[in-house]
C-alpha cells in the first residue's frame, strides 16, 4: 500500500479588508486579541487613552498588549520607533547605525533648526528614521522605522541619506532590507535638497536590486508625498498595515485641486492592495511572523532543487485499485473532453498548489492599474525548495466565477505574473504555473489597457527567463491567453485537459460558418493531450484514470509532484544561459 500524501495548509495573504496569515500553530502562536477591561475596573491617572478613530477612551494596557491596536473598534495608532523595534526585532538585537549625522539648513529658513532640536528632545530621536541591523526570528536583516512623531517623519537630507547609507552598507554586507515607511512627503524648510533624496534612496536601492537582494517596505499611516515616489514603492514584495493612508497626493490636496469630494476609502491600503500597488494586508500581529517567512524564502540558494529530506513526503506509487482503474478507464471522445475540461467542479489551480506545495504565500497586483483576480500567484515551498507559483483561476461556483472573471485574465493580471516570473529570476527560484482558460478576457477596457501588448509582453520575457519554467495545462487552455502563460522548458497536460488555437465552437464558426458543428471540430483540431504529445507540443500527458475531480485529486497531485521533483533535478546543474537557450529552441522548433 502506498504511503498516504500529507495534505499541506495553503499560507495565504487574502485580498481582502482585514487580511490574515496562517502558520503552523507549533511555529509560533498568533496573538489574539485581549479583551477589554472590566467595566469596574478602578481609573488610574494616565492609564487611558482616547483611540483617534472611534474617540473612545481605552486601557493603555490593553491598546499595548493588543499591538496598538483599538480593541473597541480594531483601527490602528501610529507606533513610536522603539515600540515598533520591540514588535518586530528579537529582544537585544537591534544596532543602529549613522546616529552621528547632522541636519543642515540650506535654505537658512527661519527657526528650522530649532524645531529639529524640538523634536529631538520631544520624541528621544536623532532623526525622523532610525536605520540599523537586527535579527527577527533569528533571520538577520538591516531594519528602518520611520516616525511620525519627527516633523511627520518628513524627508530631509538626514532621512535620505541614513536610508542610502543603510542601503548601501545592506549591499556591502548582502543582507535583505526592510523599511517601515511612513512620512508626511518632503521637508519643505530644505526645498529642493529634500527633493533630492527621492532620487538619491532610489539609486541606491537599485544597487542593492541589481546585487540580487531583497527590499520589502511595509507602508504605515500615513505614507504620502516623495516617499510614496520613491522608496516606499520600490520592494520586491510591498506589505501594508490595515487601513494606512497610502498615496503620492494627499487627500486634501486632491480635494482642493479637483474640487470634489473623495470616495470613503481611497487611497487606503485596502484601495491600494484592489488597485495593484501592494502584495499584501497584513495584521500588526502577524507582522513578524510575515517578515521572518518572506526572509526565509529568499535565503541565497545554489541550484533549482534544494529538496529538504525533512519536509519530502514518501515517494508516490500508485496502488492495484489505481492501475484496475486506468486499465478499464474508458477513453473519452475529443469532444468529451472538452466538456470534462470545461467541468466547474474540476479541481482548479488553487487546488493543486495546496495538495502539492507548502506555505504558499499569495502576492498581489501589477503595480499599474489593478490586481487581477483571475490569475493567483506568490511564493511556495516544493520540499523546501522555494518556487514561484501561478495559475489561473476559474472559480468553483457562480459568485466564485464571477469574483475570477470566469479564469479570463486581463491585462493587469499578465502582468502581475511577469513581475512575479520576473522576481522569481532575481531570486533563483523555478517558475511553475497551471493553465486553465477558456482564453484572455476580450471585454473593451481589457483593449483599452493593453490585453495584446501584455500577452506579447508575457512571450517576449518568459522566453528569455533565466530559471526554469514548468507550465501545466489543467483544464482548457484557450489560445494566446494560454499560451502567455505557457511558455516553459516543458510543457505538460493533463489527460482530459485541451490546447488549442481557439475554441471548437470559433472554428466552427469561422470555417464553416457553422458554430454547432463544435462537436466535429473537436475531433480534427488536434486539441487533445495525446494529440499534442504526437505533434511534440508538450513533453508530458498527467494521467487522470478517470475526469480529475475531489475523489481523485490527491493521486493526481502526488503524481504530479513527482514528476515536478525530477522535473527540477534536470535543470540542476544546467546554467542561467543554457535554460534560456533551451527554451527557445523548443519554441524555435516549430
Amino acid at each position: 500500500m502506498p504511503a498516504i500524501l500529507r495534505r499541506r495548509k495553503l499560507i495565504s495573504i487574502k485580498p481582502e479588508r482585514k487580511n490574515a496569515v496562517t502558520y503552523r500553530k507549533e511555529e509560533v502562536q498568533a496573538e489574539v486579541m485581549t479583551p477589554p477591561p472590566a467595566a469596574d475596573q478602578q481609573k488610574i491617572p494616565g492609564s487611558t487613552v482616547v483611540c483617534p478613530a472611534c474617540k473612545r477612551e481605552v486601557n493603555k494596557a490593553e491598546v499595548e498588549k493588543n499591538k496598538y491596536v483599538c480593541y473597541e473598534c480594531g483601527s490602528y495608532f501610529r507606533v513610536r520607533t522603539k515600540n515598533r523595534i520591540r514588535m518586530v526585532a528579537d529582544a537585544g538585537t537591534f544596532e543602529p547605525w549613522f546616529e552621528y549625522l547632522e541636519s543642515e539648513n540650506p535654505l537658512d529658513f527661519p527657526e528650522y533648526t530649532q524645531k529639529v532640536e524640538a523634536a529631538r528632545e520631544k520624541t528621544g530621536l536623532h532623526e525622523a528614521v532610525t536605520i540599523g541591523r537586527c535579527k527577527i526570528y533569528g533571520e538577520e536583516t538591516v531594519l528602518g522605522i520611520c516616525d511620525a512623531r519627527f516633523l511627520m517623519s518628513s524627508m530631509g537630507h538626514v532621512v535620505g541619506e541614513k536610508i542610502a547609507l543603510g542601503v548601501e552598507r545592506a549591499t556591502d554586507l548582502k543582507l535583505p532590507v526592510i523599511l517601515f515607511c511612513c512620512s508626511g512627503g518632503a521637508r519643505m524648510q530644505e526645498g529642493i535638497i529634500s527633493l533630492m533624496q527621492m532620487a538619491k534612496t532610489s539609486a541606491a536601492l537599485k544597487r542593492h536590486s541589481d546585487a540580487g537582494l531583497l527590499y520589502v517596505p511595509v507602508l504605515t499611516d500615513p505614507t504620502t508625498g516623495g516617499v510614496t515616489a520613491s522608496f516606499a514603492m520600490l520592494g520586491d514584495i510591498i506589505l501594508a498595515e490595515p487601513g494606512a493612508l497610502i498615496g503620492f497626493a494627499g487627500p486634501r490636496v486632491i480635494e482642493q485641486t479637483i474640487g470634489q469630494k473623495l470616495p470613503e476609502g481611497f487611497q487606503r491600503a485596502e484601495f491600494q492592495l484592489e488597485h495593484g500597488f501592494v502584495d499584501a494586508i497584513v495584521e500588526r500581529k502577524n507582522l513578524k511572523i510575515t517578515l521572518n517567512r518572506i526572509l526565509k524564502m529568499h535565503h541565497s540558494r545554489e541550484g533549482f532543487a534544494d529538496f529538504d529530506p525533512l519536509r519530502m513526503d514518501d515517494n508516490y506509487e500508485p496502488t492495484e485499485l489505481m492501475r484496475e482503474r486506468a486499465a478499464r478507464a474508458k477513453g473519452l471522445t475529443p469532444w468529451e473532453k472538452v466538456k470534462a475540461a470545461r467541468k466547474v467542479d474540476r479541481p482548479s489551480a488553487t487546488d493543486y498548489m495546496e495538495n502539492i506545495f507548502d506555505e504558499f504565500m499569495e502576492f498581489h497586483g501589477d503595480r499599474y492599474f489593478r490586481d487581477d483576480p483571475a490569475i493567483v500567484g506568490g511564493v511556495a515551498y516544493l520540499d523546501g525548495q522555494p518556487v514561484t507559483v501561478i495559475g489561473i483561476q476559474k472559480g468553483k461556483d457562480f459568485k466564485d466565477c464571477m469574483k475570477h472573471n470566469y479564469g479570463m485574465p486581463s491585462p493587469e493580471g499578465y502582468r502581475k505574473a511577469i513581475r512575479l516570473m520576473k522576481q522569481a529570476e532575481k531570486f533563483g527560484r523555478p517558475v511553475i504555473t497551471f493553465v486553465n482558460t477558456a482564453g484572455a478576457y476580450c471585454g473593451m477596457e481589457a483593449e483599452e489597457r493593453g490585453q495584446g501588448e501584455a500577452i506579447a509582453r508575457n512571450l517576449y520575457e518568459m522566453s528569455a527567463l533565466k530559471v526554469p519554467v514548468l507550465c501545466i495545462m489543467i483544464g482548457e487552455g484557450g489560445s494566446g491567453g494560454a499560451l502567455a502563460l505557457a511558455v516553459g522548458n516543458e510543457v505538460w497536460m493533463m489527460e482530459n485537459a485541451t490546447y488549442c488555437v481557439l475554441s471548437p465552437e470559433g472554428f466552427a464558426s469561422i470555417l464553416w460558418k457553422d458554430g454547432k458543428r463544435a462537436k466535429e471540430a473537436a475531433g480534427i483540431m488536434k486539441i487533445t493531450a495525446k494529440d499534442l504529445k504526437e505533434l511534440g507540443v508538450i513533453e508530458w500527458i498527467v494521467p487522470e484514470v478517470e475526469p480529475a475531480q475531489k475523489k481523485n485529486l490527491e493521486m493526481i497531485a502526488g503524481n504530479m509532484k513527482e514528476h515536478m521533483l525530477c522535473f527540477l533535478e534536470k535543470q540542476e546543474e544546467k546554467s542561467e544561459d543554457q535554460l534560456a537557450i533551451e527554451r527557445y529552441e523548443r519554441f524555435r522548433r516549430y
